[in-house]
């Protein structure tokens, strides 16, 4: 699983026979959060997130069908990490390479756009970085105490 992120609700995601995006939504389990500190937004995907998975379960226009309005069913996921298996549902999880198939494009028509994780930086973070770190990263904060880590933002 090198340099693969684990994908997760809000996951941005496309068909090619699509002309807009539409987000994962998890309905299969209910308990499983990653990268999600108040564990709340963020369920982890699996390959049993099928069916009308999606927020708007249309990704816009479908070019398979005239480019009529897209009404998205995925029947099934591949390319998933099967070292991961959650008890809850026995789902695999999904990888930022999993691909989904629709009846009406084709196998493997979805791709992910955006695996859904997003760096949170937590106080602690902030703290055990190096003041030359943070300095390089975020020029507008000055270090004030450099032992309790207290940072100032340029007005």
């Amino acid at each position: 699983m090198s340099q693969k992120h684990l994908v997760c609700q809000g996951a941005l995601c496309k068909c090619k026979f699509g002309s807009t995006p539409d987000k994962l939504k998890v309905l299969t389990q209910s308990k499983r959060y990653i990268n999600d500190k108040d564990c709340s937004e963020k369920l982890m995907a699996t390959h049993k997130d099928i069916g009308k998975t999606f927020e708007k379960n249309t990704f816009g226009s479908c070019a398979k069908m005239n480019n009529n309005p897209c009404q998205v069913v995925v029947t099934e996921w591949s390319v998933y990490y099967d070292k991961i298996t959650l008890e809850d549902n026995k789902g695999k999880a999904l990888l930022e390479d999993s691909k989904a198939t629709c009846p009406i494009g084709s196998k493997d028509c979805i791709t992910i756009i955006k695996h859904g994780q997003i760096a949170e930086p937590s106080a602690k973070n902030v703290k055990n970085a190096s003041p030359q770190a943070v300095a390089e990263l975020c020029p507008l904060i000055d270090l004030l105490d450099e032992d309790d880590a207290v940072y100032h933002i340029h007005e």
